[in-house]
């Protein structure tokens, strides 16, 4: 694709206006949208100026003029626009240098499959990611000085069985119990046809949707697996993706969050992170080892093993994503490695021998994280990992969940909260900053915003259920 190629789609499209999507710090999408006769060849190169000053982490008043500078290779017409309208996705350039923004996500993505390059080992990295979500009927939350909480709506939830017949309809019967959502066929599974009509959008988009099913909790868990492809490309597609899923249940009168753990007894959203370093032609993680892996994928284990603490930092960045990173439940926090076992941080698939398939599966990741950042720094601690031949240590072949604590003792696990990870972060970030990749401005730039903005705010809050606990002390 080339800027040519960009304008005879729109001309071909009949687009009347341009979006230019671009990524913020923490992860979320933004857009400008200009009227089509603003996009020509030069625009490739020139960029559009916007003002940074306003967004999440990034740019201070004094330093905020920035250039969105569009990616010809990406580029689709906006499924819910109601003009014709062409979606690029662009980089935050600095003006002065031309280059990409230190805190400019998608530019640290690119820098590190730049590196990747660099050091010889491979020339691509491929990512596929499994991206849970909830769809809800409704939400409602507060925080105010008084009073706080939350109530989610819906019909498929398992405490919707008593609900009495109302201007909603009368009461069916079917739900989904607790962790037991898991592939059920309609009426059970209310949402099949959403799910479908997501898949239909998500491939006019240029996205290869796999297959998507309920997951297993209850209330409206779903996973929609897509096709894997570069470490950029996929965190587009991730972007993409979350924008679908969002805008589709919306139409639907619905409402999709990626939030991790939004239902309290009930399994969080995680999303796996499959991973694969390429020569060519070649898959370099397919050999003779344990579970058909080459020496390269142990190592690559190991650099994901031994950084794992500050891979989280990016990988599950949020207060909430903890209260799924909870030993003993659903989600891998011991650091360790195996065929099959779903129970291990980093799992190897077994589906076939093709060696064109053999891939590592790190579980700890879930979809509140920045992709551009989580798979650059998953990337850079294999990396590490493969130059530094760091040892994983020996598989281990049980279901964690059931073994003792003296079992247990001897395994790693992940930091239990989020301050935790952003102080393993800070203690453990130098292989991050190999090739100029990250910047110790964006680290120190991300720790700062994650404590005073997010960790802050909810230590200093009340919360409703220290109510129950203490108010009678």
């Amino acid at each position: 694709m080339n800027a040519k190629t960009a304008l005879k789609y729109a001309e071909e499209q009949g687009a009347k206006f341009l979006s230019v999507r671009f990524t913020d710090l923490v992860g979320a999408w933004h857009h400008l949208s200009y009227p089509i006769h603003q996009l020509d060849e030069g625009s490739f190169e020139d960029g559009f100026g916007f003002d940074a000053s306003s967004l999440r982490g990034w740019a201070s008043i004094h330093e905020s003029d920035m250039l969105l500078v569009p990616d010809a290779a990406r580029m689709w017409m906006d499924p819910f626009a109601e003009e014709p309208t062409l979606c690029l996705i662009a980089n935050a350039v600095d003006p002065i240098t031309k280059e990409g923004y230190g805190l400019d996500p998608r530019s640290v993505a690119q820098r590190a499959e730049s590196y990747l390059r660099f050091t010889g080992l491979a020339d691509t990295v491929y990512f596929g990611p499994e991206a849970e979500f909830f769809i809800f009927d409704g939400v409602r939350f507060n925080n105010d000085q008084f009073s706080a909480g939350y109530t989610i709506d819906s019909d498929e939830g398992h405490w919707a069985s008593g609900r009495a017949t109302d201007a909603s309809g009368p009461n069916q019967g079917y739900r989904i119990r607790p962790k037991e959502g898991y592939v059920p066929v309609p009426p059970t599974d209310t949402l099949s046809d959403l799910r479908a009509e997501i898949s239909l959008i998500l491939e006019r988009c240029g996205i290869t949707v796999e297959c998507h099913h309920h997951e297993v909790a209850t209330a409206g868990q779903c996973e929609i697996d897509f096709r894997y492809d570069t470490m950029l490309g996929t965190a587009d597609s991730l972007q993409i993706f979350k924008y679908v899923v969002r805008n589709t249940a919306y139409q639907y009168g619905k409402t999709a969050t990626f939030m991790p753990k939004p239902l309290y007894g009930d399994n969080g959203s995680g999303m796996h992170c499959h991973q694969s370093l390429w020569k060519g032609e070649q898959p370099l993680f397919a050999g003779d080892g344990y579970a058909g892996l080459s020496e390269m994928a142990r190592f690559y284990t190991g650099g994901l093993l031994r950084h794992a603490a500050a891979i989280v930092a990016f990988a599950a960045p949020t207060t909430n994503s903890y209260k799924r990173l909870v030993p003993g439940f659903e989600a891998p926090v011991n650091l360790a490695y195996s065929a099959r076992n779903r129970s291990a941080a980093i799992r190897i698939p077994m589906f076939s021998t093709n060696p064109k398939l053999k891939r590592l599966e790190f579980r700890p990741p879930d979809p509140s994280c920045n992709p551009y950042l989580a798979f650059s720094a998953m990337l850079l601690a294999g990396l590490d990992g493969i130059q530094n031949r760091i040892d994983p240590g020996e598989p281990l072949d049980k279901d964690i969940y059931d073994l003792s604590p003296e079992q247990l003792k001897d395994v790693p696990s992940l930091p239990g909260t989020l301050d935790e990870s952003l102080s393993a972060l800070e203690a453990d970030h130098d292989f991050l900053l190999k090739g100029d990749v990250f910047t110790p401005q964006l680290i120190d730039r991300w720790i700062t915003y994650k404590r005073e903005n997010e960790i802050a705010r909810l230590r200093m809050r009340p919360h409703p259920l220290e109510f129950s606990m203490y108010y009678d002390i």
